[in-house]
């Protein structure tokens, strides 16, 4: 690697996990209103899967190489024409899509990259999903906590949950889950949960989680079902859980639609974070600080391991974050 060029983890193609490879790129140069960005942290998510796998043809079709990555922290390095909101040596963390995923992303203020898996990455500085470091907050917590740590604060808002209330989580063992049962925790919800091992189940329970169940055997009678993992097909077995006049929020895209549930009696909602708002990484980082909000961390690789960093994450179904440094 040169001055000039840097490392990425890249697709060149559609495929699986272990089709993907570390390659040398241009580093690139920021435009106006935008920033350069020397990767400190950067983690690898659900999204940057399935795109890459091909499972959002239908929304975009790829270019490539393709460089995947939203969730980071680092340091700016170079700011374009026009810039003022951060400058050079500015520790910075945040939420940004790769540019190719524009469609997914807020039309009027997205926030996109060129990829966070990779040394150097450029991001629009024109948005709330990104944000400075405080200095109590570690990059590896940084880059950790920015979509687990917004969702979850976007979860408890639509969700409502009041101290007492049964609570139904699906797809407890993802990182979002993971950061959300403590937070159902001490807002006295009756948790239970979905676990597939005994290593989930023993950190469900030291979580906060009251009760675990496989996915086929749904409690009766809920308030509130936390979809965090379902797509169509299994949304009715999991809103039938649910009593009447009861609340079903899911966080899987794309947005369910009532007639998918099989039910009318129920409320229905769609948390989708985007970094910003009351959700995004301010609110984070204070979350994490005052020691509400935490994602553990499963895994810590090198870029120049990024591909087994990806494998591990796609068929090893870690509980917690995986992160990858430069």
């Amino acid at each position: 690697m040169t001055a000039e060029t840097m490392r990425a983890l890249v697709a060149t193609g559609y495929g699986a996990p272990e089709q993907l490879t570390i390659a040398d790129l241009p580093v690139p140069r920021p435009g106006p209103g935008q920033v350069l960005v020397k990767i400190a942290a950067s983690t690898l998510n659900p999204t940057d899967l399935r795109v890459v796998t091909g499972g959002f043809r239908d929304l975009v079709d790829l270019r490539f190489p393709y460089t995947p990555g939203n969730e980071f922290a680092g340091s700016v390095t170079e700011a374009g024409p026009g810039v003022t909101r951060f400058r050079v040596g500015d520790e910075i963390f945040g939420l940004a899509m790769p540019r190719q995923l524009r469609a997914a992303a807020d039309p009027s203020r997205p926030s996109l990259s060129t990829g966070a898996l990779a040394d150097y990455a450029v991001f629009e500085t024109d948005t709330p999903a990104l944000d400075h470091r405080p200095a109590g907050l570690d990059p590896e917590r940084a880059a950790s906590l920015v979509i687990a740590g917004g969702t979850t604060l976007a979860l408890m808002d639509a969700a409502k949950i009041r101290s007492g209330e049964s609570v139904l989580v699906i797809g407890a063992t993802g990182a979002v889950g993971l950061t959300l049962i403590p937070v159902l925790h001490a807002a006295g919800a009756e948790i239970t949960a979905t676990a597939r091992t005994p290593e989930a189940v023993e950190l469900l329970r030291a979580l906060g989680t009251h009760h675990t169940v496989a996915y086929d055997e749904y409690p009766a009678g809920v308030d509130v079902v936390l979809n965090l993992a379902l797509l169509a097909d299994g949304l009715p077995a999991a809103a039938r859980s649910l009593r009447p006049g009861g609340r079903f929020v899911s966080i899987v895209f794309p947005p369910p639609e009532p007639q998918q549930l099989g039910r009318d009696d129920v409320e229905l909602a769609f948390v989708m974070n985007g970094g910003g708002g009351s959700h995004g990484t301010r609110a984070v980082a204070e979350a994490a600080l005052a020691g509400r909000l935490s994602t553990p961390i499963a895994g810590r690789y090198s870029l120049d391991h990024g591909v087994a960093a990806a494998v591990h994450y796609a068929r090893r179904h870690p509980l917690g974050k995986i992160v990858v440094t430069p």
